[in-house]
């Protein structure tokens, strides 16, 4: 049977109830379990976005996002190293040839962590570069195969980038300082390399990637491997924060239908129907426009088009939008859960410290994305005659 988005959803809607049930496990352990793992390849959501040639689908950022979102809804954790998974997968497919096959011609279940930051030096040597550094916030670094890190280019007083290096895990010393308030089952580690060699083929420039016109793009003929990092990519982020909402949407609901308070029925208080009411519509406006927004995206790239910068600031603020919308409901549905929903183990605690680390994350900051579309927006204001 053909994969399609639809299968997808449905095999994600499916695994739900699965990963709510192995969240304080993952929580506790500081990673996503084996099984989940296992449960992501054998459902083939690693393997959607990775090109057709190596045996992927190539599925667009939009069914992607749509995957995550269903995931996350089940565990935010699981959910959002899954979504990673997949993201690496797919910018894997926009390195040289050469990288590509080095890894999945190897391996084609092999998986890869990242950590974007450009920490790392990449100094020339002959063939590549020797390469150090110290990275941070490597999700799901214990099951991944190979690294994605940022870094410059450093020759002499010259200093070009910021970059991305591909490198084996193997050659990367793991160190464990995920100790952290939210997402503990993504197990987003550090990391540190030294001297490690990376060949020519294992770079893929900072420019080529937020352009959407990586050396693989000439291979890959998808829509998806032309995605410009930076502006596309918030939405994979906003997806899951708009599924972690929903799950602890789902949970308040649960939740609140039982509870008593000094001997009334919550439910039946006017204030708990209106702030259900209230939430649910802004996470489902949240959801909308972000998947609105990456849908429209992927039809002109996948029609060979590309998006005017004006249409790339305006999909990361749409996306920026759906994260701070969803926090914000979900904040007020955990300040209406009572004084048991701050204790460790109720029913909401763990999915809202989720959601906060989630919208929390550098790609999707509000104030900086509406900050960017609106001074493109009022640039391109004709002036009066």
């Amino acid at each position: 049977m053909p994969v399609t988005a639809a299968s997808l959803y449905a095999r994600a809607d499916a695994l739900q109830p699965v990963l709510g049930a192995r969240a304080a496990e993952a929580e506790a352990a500081r990673r996503v379990p084996v099984e989940s793992i296992s449960d992501f390849r054998e459902a083939g959501f690693i393997s959607m976005t990775k090109p057709e040639r190596f045996g992927g689908n190539a599925m667009g950022w939009d069914v992607l996002c749509g995957v995550s979102q269903r995931l996350t809804r089940g565990d935010g954790a699981q959910g959002w190293v899954q979504a990673i998974m997949a993201d690496h997968a797919q910018m894997l497919g926009t390195f040289p040839l050469e990288a590509q096959e080095n890894v999945w011609g190897e391996n084609p279940e092999a998986v890869m962590s990242a950590s974007f930051d450009p920490k790392g030096i990449a100094t020339p040597v002959k063939g590549g570069y020797s390469f150090s550094g110290r990275f941070g916030f490597a999700s799901g670094i214990d099951h991944a195969d190979w690294l994605i890190c940022g870094g410059f280019i450093v020759d002499g007083d010259t200093r070009d980038g910021p970059h991305f290096f591909l490198l084996r895990r193997s050659e990367a010393t793991i160190i464990d300082d995920w100790h952290t308030i939210g997402l503990e089952g993504t197990g987003s580690k550090s990391f540190e390399v030294k001297d490690v060699f990376v060949p020519g083929y294992a770079l893929l420039r900072g420019e080529d990637a937020r352009a959407g016109n990586g050396p693989g793009t000439g291979v890959n003929p998808g829509g998806v491997y032309r995605l410009p990092r930076g502006f596309l990519t918030p939405a994979l982020f906003a997806s899951m924060t708009v599924g972690m909402a929903q799950g602890l949407l789902d949970k308040w609901l649960a939740y609140t239908a039982t509870r008593m308070s000094r001997g009334m029925k919550v439910a039946d208080n006017p204030t708990s129907q209106m702030i259900a009411g209230e939430c649910a519509a802004e996470i489902d406006a949240a959801e909308a426009l972000n998947r609105d927004t990456v849908t429209a995206a992927m039809k002109v790239l996948d029609a060979g088009d590309r998006l005017s910068d004006a249409e790339l600031l305006r999909a990361k603020r749409n996306s920026s939008w759906a994260c701070r919308t969803a926090l914000e409901a979900g904040t007020r549905l955990f300040n209406t859960a009572g004084g048991t929903a701050i204790f460790q183990g109720s029913p909401v605690e763990r999915e809202y410290r989720n959601l906060l680390a989630s919208a929390s994350h550098h790609i999707v900051n509000w104030e900086v994305s509406a900050l960017d579309s609106g001074a493109a927006m009022l640039r391109n204001i004709p002036a009066p005659d």
